[in-house]
């Protein structure tokens, strides 16, 4: 027999045609892992520069910010005005704030006589407060600064000669203005010893001033005048509402209201109450004692004592009343 030659089958065709695929797919295999390897080393290779480019950019961005502040600091410096441009700005705000105090609350005066020695002596200085009697009137024993124009005060007891040039003038001036310059030629420093509704007089068997038929005794008086054609008699005046009688505690050197007559409340400039220069005199003006005698008398303290007194006997009598039966 003849044996016939064996033909392939339709699986032998398919294997011989899958043989190239499969070296096809070794050779894939094998080229494979190059491409991860290099995939991989880009990566790292990535990821290096990612973690150095930080290291060396470092100075150069921080650079910048270390500059800031510098810059920041000239611009702060070069803002700055130099003192000689802001020394003036100061000075008007002192004199201004000097001046609004001076017009509306507190004004330094200076003494330019006796007629208060020993409380005051020339050229001691005063604080006087203006606010006060915004609230309340004038009190006894008080010392006021006041202003004579359009009273009975119209001769000056300054002793300080009046400037004779433009200089002095000017300096005067400057000095009034901040309140520590001699007053204006119609001011001047009183004790007030009798307000409107009082009657005051001199003398009692000691020669003492009365107000309201109540002695004072003023342990402040200075020289007091004579009794004999001293001017220390006057008789009795009733104090006309609103205004006030005043003197000076140099008794013997003071034009006060025994020639001049009364003062106006509204004349009133302010209260002295404190004496600030020489320091070594310094002290708080307060109101004497003696005082405090004489104001039962007065109209205000009339009410105060007698609107009390009212209502205990009307109390009294009602608690004497027998209850009402019905």
């Amino acid at each position: 027999m003849t044996a016939s030659p064996e033909r392939p089958g339709p699986g032998s065709e398919a294997s011989e045609r899958n043989e190239p695929t499969s070296g096809a797919s070794g050779s894939a295999g094998a080229e494979a892992p190059s491409h991860a390897q290099t995939s991989e080393a880009q990566t790292s290779e990535a990821q290096t520069s990612k973690v150095q480019t930080p290291e060396a950019d470092g100075p150069e961005a921080d650079a910048p910010e270390a500059d800031a502040p510098q810059a920041a600091a000239s611009g702060t410096k070069k803002k700055q005005r130099p003192l000689s441009h802001e020394l003036p700005v100061l000075l008007v705000v002192a004199i201004a704030l000097a001046l609004l105090l001076k017009a509306f609350v507190v004004q330094a005066f200076y003494i330019p006589s006796g007629s208060m020695e020993r409380t005051l002596l020339i050229q001691d200085r005063v604080l006087v407060n203006k606010v006060v009697y915004r609230f309340r009137d004038v009190h006894r024993g008080e010392i006021v600064v006041f202003n004579g124009s359009g009273t009975g005060f119209t001769q000056s007891e300054s002793v300080i000669p009046p400037a004779t040039n433009p200089v002095q003038r000017f300096g005067r001036t400057v000095q009034r203005v901040i309140g520590v310059g001699a007053p204006g030629e119609r001011d001047f420093v009183k004790r007030v010893i009798a307000v409107g509704g009082d009657t005051v007089a001199c003398c009692d068997a000691q020669g003492r001033v009365t107000v309201n038929g109540v002695p004072l005794d003023e342990p402040y008086i200075f020289e007091n005048s004579p009794l004999v054609d001293g001017g220390r008699i006057f008789p009795a005046r009733k104090v006309p509402p609103g205004d006030l009688w005043v003197m000076g505690d140099h008794r013997g050197d003071s034009m006060d209201s025994r020639y001049s007559g009364f003062v106006p409340q509204n004349r009133v400039i302010g209260r002295a109450f404190v004496r600030v220069w020489p320091v070594k005199r310094f002290a708080v003006l307060r109101v004497p004692a003696t005082f405090s005698n004489t104001h039962a008398a007065g109209p205000l303290a009339l009410g105060f004592v007698g609107v009390p007194t009212l209502i205990l006997l009307r109390n009294r009598r009602l608690a004497r009343k027998p209850p009402h039966r019905r």
